[in-house]
């Protein structure tokens, strides 16, 4: 298995690129998000990869980060979702946007990549739903980064009521999933905590969901 490609970048076509590898070259299939992020021609370029084997062929393809690898994956996991969906919805939602999506269960914007037609989106949104916290939790967490305690204290400040329960890993993962989004700490932990008074017994997912709904721009 081919998990990540370093090397330079040869050339570039409109869904893949050719990398350079110490005299090999790899041809390598890309969203076209991550098609509009990679350097110029001749400059060093590092992907991470999934390797596809079929019977008669093998394609390469390449993500910027984990979590959309990761993505990638879990979308060809579904039904009716080959290599080319997966990428049209990377490609139009990026991996963050995926992840929200899947999250709160809005299909129709999963919907919006070329070739997934409704079905197919809910699809994608009921069979993802549960796996998607520990896939917004890869590459790192705020625990690791602040400590158990730093997490937890903050949640503790945060909360709105002085009897809501003690804090729980649940909150801690949706607070590092969240974080990982690219939401502040201090208003993800004030999002969580409101999730958590409003429904103490809610799991790590439906955390993630109501506080994604509270932090949603308003108007």
């Amino acid at each position: 298995m081919i998990g990540k490609i370093a090397g330079r970048l040869e050339y570039r076509a409109e869904d893949h690129v050719l990398i350079d590898v110490r005299g090999v070259g790899y041809i390598v299939y890309v969203s076209s998000r991550v098609m509009a992020g990679l350097p110029s021609n001749g400059e060093a370029i590092v992907l991470y990869t999934d390797l596809l084997v079929r019977e008669d062929n093998l394609q390469i393809f390449g993500f910027t980060t984990l979590v959309e690898k990761e993505w990638h994956r879990l979308l060809m996991s579904v039904q009716g979702i080959g290599a080319k969906a997966s990428m049209a919805i990377l490609g139009t939602l990026g991996a963050d946007g995926v992840s929200r999506a899947i999250a709160l269960g809005d299909w129709n914007a999963i919907a919006k990549a070329k070739g997934v037609g409704p079905k197919t989106a809910q699809r994608v949104s009921i069979e993802l739903k549960d796996k998607a916290p520990s896939v917004m939790a890869m590459g790192g967490t705020v625990a690791e980064a602040l400590g158990d305690d730093a997490v937890l204290e903050q949640l503790e400040a945060a909360r709105p009521m002085p009897s809501a329960p003690k804090a729980n890993p649940a909150q801690a993962e949706a607070l590092s999933a969240l974080v990982n989004l690219g939401y502040a700490p201090g208003e993800a932990a004030s999002a969580v905590a409101e999730a958590v008074g409003a429904d103490p017994d809610a799991d790590t997912s439906a955390l993630i969901r109501a506080a994604l709904k509270l932090l949603a721009p308003k108007g």
